[in-house]
Order: C-alpha cells, then structure tokens, then sequence
C-alpha cells in the first residue's frame, strides 16, 4: 500500500492583468498556516541531499523542523548561521536545480518548497523586527564581534558575492569595508532584478544585517581609479582583498544597426529601471523610451526580467527573439510562465541578423533568419542552423540585447600580475578563489561568469574561509 502524499503548497500571486501594470512583487508569500502545512512534508531523511544541494549548505532539515514548531524566527537564525541573504535568496535562488532538485519527495511527487519557506521565515523575522524598532526604537547595531588588532579586508563589490564574503569575515572578527563604485549597495541585486522580483526593501534589509556584524560600506568608490587596490595592500592598511566586482560588462550581437538608437543592453535597460528609478519617472529625472513594440533578445532570467518591465512601461507588444527551442531557454521555468502570464510573445528558433532604422537614426525594424536545430555543439546542445532563405522583419521601436554579460575590465587591468583568461575573467588557483596576486581573492560572476546569484554567494563564502585559513597559517589571525 503506498503512502499517499501531501500536495504542495501554492504560494498565492497577484493576477496578471493586475501585476503588469504595476511594479509590486509578483508572489504574495505564505501564511504562517500554509508554511506549517509545507514544512511539514519534509520526510526527515537522513542523508540530507537538500543541503549538499544547496552552495552555501543551508542546514535545511532543521530549519524546516522549526518551520514546523511555529518557531519562526528562530528558524530564520539557523538559516543565517549559512546564509547571509535568506530573503533574496528565497526570492530568485534557482531552487528548483538546487535544494529541490536533491529532494527525496521530488521522485515521488513534488519536491518540499524549500525556497517558498526561506522567502517565509526571513520576511516574517524582518516583519517582526521592523515592528519592535518601530514601538521600541530599537535599532540595528553592530554585534561586537571585532577583535582589536584583527586583520582590515577590503572587498570590492557590494554584489552577492561581496555581501557574503564580508559577513563570513566580520562573524570571524575581521575588519572588513566594503568598496562600491555605484552610489547604492547591491550590485546586480539593485540595478539587475527588477522591484516586482526583488524589492528594494529586501535589499536594504540585508545589507543592513550585514551592517550590523560590522562591516562598513563605501559608495561611489571606484577602486581603480578612486583608490589603487595594490597601494593599498603595499602600505598595510589592508591585509588582504578580496574581489566581487561581478560581470557587468554587457555582450552584443555584432550585427549591423546595433548602434542606432532604441537599442539597448539589458544591463543599461534595467539600470535605467531599476537602480534609476526610471519607472517612476517623472518622479525621477532618468527617461527610458520604449514606444509600442519591443522585442529582446536572449531567454535568460535576464531577457525574463528585461521583457516583463517593458510590459510595465507601457510597450504594447514585447517579443522574446530567442534562437533555439523553448526545452532549451535557460531562464527559471517559473519566470517563463510569469512572462507568458503577462502577454510576452515567444519568437522561437529566429535569430536577428541586422536592424534597421529610419532616417533619423531609430529603431525601426529587425531582420532575423528562421533557425533549425542541428548536431549538438560543445555545451551538449543542439546547434541552430539558419534555414536558407527564411529571412523575415519585426517591425519595433525598442531592442533589448540580453545575451550575456562579461566581467568589467575597469580594475582588472589596473592590476599588474592578475591573471584573467580569455573571456576576461579573473583566474582562481584553488577552491577558495586565490588569485595570482599574494593576498587577494575573488570570486562569483567576476571568476565564473554571469551565474545565480546563490552561486556568487557560495564563492563568497568560501573566499572568506580561505582568508581565515590564510592568516592562520601565517600565525595571524582574527582572534576568534
């Protein structure tokens, strides 16, 4: 007789025809009772792959089992025991290829919503703080956890990977500053996702947590122009660096008309949105001009979030122009279905080859070529192939280029002796992101490439524990 399992919960959403004319987050999150119920499926197994699942190694189990007990905050404090950002974690982690993955109950069912449940218990520890420094005026404060005499860090890039590298230092008594060259904290977190994915107010949250061990912030910091990083390692007010500088340099197409104007970069698109606050104009001064008909391209989380906010700007019609099929698009499958549910188009297997523009230099059209797929290439995916003589035009006023992105070469070569290979990213030598320069490490999208950002984090990390290690075998340490 086989055992009959409970369904997953269903974390409530606001409707589409609601959410698209608007900037508010998406999902509404769980109740306290639909959190209980949703925990209570984890089936307790002792070989744990959930947490071997997840990059920074959340200790799962034991944080649901206290989902389970009601002892919700507490349940937060065991997360943040690995994970620094719960809340943005639990917003655009891709748990579904993660934690969930590695789920028991996935094989017979579905996979326990681990993902669901950390967004629950950070925003409900936050809801709960919020209130009592609101009646108490109670404010968050550093921990104390600073030796005197302790090693000074400097981290670049306030991004996921510098955000998790400094709170691992600081909850192992390193000074540590973080230095950031945009003029507020979060890197792709701000100015990459947009406020319907990930509020700003989640952002500011955890970057004040990470505050509160310690950590000092500097914004409008361009290290490499602003400061040299290797003066300064050589005068010893640093002991040590570590780089996030993340990938922010976008790729383009190559084609012809890339330079006309109404064509951006997904990167330069969302920052006007999201870090400038271009969706709120004229409440904000910065303009972002999307006319009627926009199509992006690429079919990443990126291109996802690039083609949602156009919708929200007002763009009539928004195309995805994506070259394979959709079993192959490496967005979430979960923002896929959001985009659709928001009137996204999908321009599958079609690939541009030139746009054109009017006589006063704007958009005004894309040319692609129809695709099929071929022999599969070194990734292990179908190659597209154009189909001759399928060439056809889109009619537009905006093109969005989200295609990918690079590291930014701004410090990386202002820094005689680093190592990068031929994409441009910096080189590590070990597990714990050692460059080729004594004394600085680095890690997330500036070492892999554009990847999640739990995956930056995890590098972050694992960074930090490679310093501690460092300093203690050179008899130096944090004091801890």
């Amino acid at each position: 007789m086989s055992l009959k399992l409970a369904a997953r919960v269903e974390m409530p959403k606001q409707p589409a025809e609601e959410r698209r004319r608007n900037f508010e987050e998406v999902t509404l999150g769980l109740t306290p009772d639909q959190a209980r119920a949703e925990a209570s499926r984890c089936l307790k197994c002792k070989a744990r792959p959930c947490v071997s699942g997840c990059p920074v190694e959340v200790l799962i189990p034991e944080f649901l089992a206290l989902v389970v007990q009601g002892e919700f905050e507490q349940a937060q404090g065991k997360i943040q025991e690995r994970n620094s950002l719960p809340a943005i974690c639990g917003r655009v982690c891709p748990q579904e290829i993660q934690c969930e993955q590695r789920c028991v109950l996935g094989r017979r069912g579905e996979p326990v919503a681990i993902g669901m449940l950390e967004r629950f218990v950070a925003d409900y520890a936050r809801e709960g703080e919020l209130a009592r420094r609101q009646h108490c005026e109670l404010k968050m404060v550093p921990q104390s956890l600073l030796k005197e005499g302790a090693p000074r860090i400097a981290v670049v890039g306030s991004g996921p990977a510098g955000l998790s590298c400094a709170a691992e230092l600081a909850k192992r008594g390193y000074q540590v500053d973080i230095f950031e060259s945009l003029h507020d904290t979060g890197g792709v977190l701000r100015y990459g996702i947009p406020e319907f994915r990930l509020p700003e107010a989640i952002i500011d949250y955890e970057v004040d947590y990470v505050k509160s061990l310690g950590v000092n912030i500097f914004t409008n910091v361009v290290v490499g122009l602003s400061l040299d990083l290797l003066e300064l390692l050589e005068s010893e007010e640093y002991q040590g660096a570590f780089l996030g500088t993340g990938a922010g340099l976008p790729y383009f197409l190559n084609i012809p008309g890339e330079g006309l104007n109404g064509v951006y970069s997904a990167n330069e698109f969302l920052s006007r949105a999201n870090l400038m606050k271009a969706y709120r104009f004229p409440h904000y001064d910065t303009p972002l001009k999307v006319g009627r008909r926009v199509a992006v391209v690429g079919a990443g989380n990126v291109a996802m979030d690039a083609a949602r906010v156009a919708v929200r700007l007002g763009a009539e019609e928004v195309s995805i122009v994506y070259r394979r099929t959709r079993e192959e698009m490496p967005a979430r499958l979960e923002e896929i279905e959001h985009a659709e549910e928001e009137g996204v188009q999908f321009r599958l297997l079609a690939n541009p080859i030139k746009i054109h523009g009017d006589e006063k230099g704007h958009v005004q059209a894309m040319e692609c070529a129809t695709m099929k797929l071929g022999e599969p290439d070194a990734s292990n995916r179908r190659r597209p192939v154009v189909v001759p003589g399928s060439e056809f035009i889109l009619e537009l006023d905006t093109v969005i280029i989200a295609v990918g992105q690079g590291p930014n070469p701004l410090l990386t070569r202002r820094l005689p002796g680093l190592a990068l290979n031929e994409k441009g990213n910096i080189v590590v030598f070990d597990e714990y992101g050692a460059t080729s320069i004594q004394g600085i490490w680095a890690g997330g999208d500036a070492v892999s490439g554009a990847a999640t950002v739990i995956s930056a984090m995890g590098a972050g990390k694992r960074a930090a524990e490679g310093i501690d290690l460092w300093f203690k075998s050179r008899g130096q340490d944090s004091g801890i």
